[in-house]
């Protein structure tokens, strides 16, 4: 398994990101571009040294820009850590002798040979436990909920936009969905129907189809319409977003089911690994920072 520098965590092993939640095509505001992120300018701090190499102010202040941060002070310290730990790996492959070997990617764009010699020292001194069948099942049976598929919801809608922004023109477009949702009742075809001719959605197109919906997909009070309706029903009350009045209509509820263990046991021995050997990298570095002297800035583990 190929190792790459950039995941050794050198804090807390058990830290993790959620993962973005995917608004619907109806959802989605705007797509307009932000500013261009600024670089700050690198704190006054000390001369960062690695056995004798220093680490230049200027290499730092470029680093910055791959470590967000609240703060420049922070965005600093954490960019010279990270080459300090870059500069240690590569005082430690030279020691040993180690011959860089570039791979190519799948683009035929090759790896730096400082990255080479990185990726190979990590790969010979830096061995994960691997995770057998009972720590992979009590992990399973601990977070059970991890290994559930979300519940879909196969939803349709139709969006009345108020002609007006004031209180009369949402009033009458209230007025207008609740004769559309009387009209088609609980059904299909009439509902498909009054999609194509009242809706101010694109999925008009597709009879107002919004697809399968996962919980998090639709704004809160679209999303709490869908969960009070029974499958084939359609809500006789309209109800609002910023968008306008949504008739909902519920195809179908489909509940979630939990993944047996026999199917995740192989990605739970992956990421199991994985962590194991960010640990131990990070165990590596500390160790070669202990035995060497690092100057201006704290490795993680190293004092202890």
């Amino acid at each position: 398994m190929t190792r790459r520098l950039d995941v050794i965590n050198l804090g807390d092993p058990e830290q993790g990101r959620p993962a973005p939640v995917m608004p619907s095509a109806c959802e989605v505001g705007g797509c307009g571009g932000g500013p261009e992120p600024r670089i700050p300018p690198p704190p006054s701090f000390g001369d960062v040294i690695v056995n004798g190499v220093e680490i230049a102010p200027e290499a730092i202040a470029e680093e910055i820009q791959h470590h967000p941060a609240p703060d420049a002070e922070t965005a600093w310290i954490e960019a010279a850590r990270a080459l300090a730990v870059r500069e240690l790996l590569l005082q430690e492959a030279r020691r040993l002798g180690l011959d860089p070997d570039p791979e190519a990617d799948d683009a035929g764009r090759r790896e730096a040979e400082d990255d080479a010699l990185i990726r190979e020292l990590l790969e010979q001194e830096v061995q994960p436990a691997r995770a057998g069948e009972e720590e992979c099942r009590r992990y399973y049976e601990a977070k059970v909920e991890r290994f559930r598929t979300p519940d879909l919801f196969e939803a349709s809608h139709i969006l009345i936009e108020p002609e007006g922004m004031d209180d009369s023109g949402w009033a009458a477009a209230q007025a207008r969905a609740r004769a559309v949702a009387a009209d088609v009742g609980d059904d299909p075809t009439k509902f498909a129907a009054a999609a194509r001719t009242f809706s101010g959605c694109a999925s008009a197109q597709q009879d107002g189809s919004l697809g399968q919906i996962r919980r998090g997909e639709l704004v809160p009070a679209v999303q709490a319409g869908l969960e009070a309706l029974q499958d084939g029903e359609t809500g006789r009350e309209p109800v609002r977003s910023r968008f306008g009045w949504h008739v909902l209509r519920l195809q179908r509820r489909i509940p979630g089911r939990t993944i047996p263990f026999e199917v995740a046991q192989a990605k739970i021995a992956d990421m199991l690994e994985a962590r194991s050997w960010s640990v131990e990298a990070a165990r590596y570095v500390a160790e070669l920072a202990r035995r060497g002297q690092v100057e201006g800035v704290l490795i993680e583990g190293a004092s202890a």
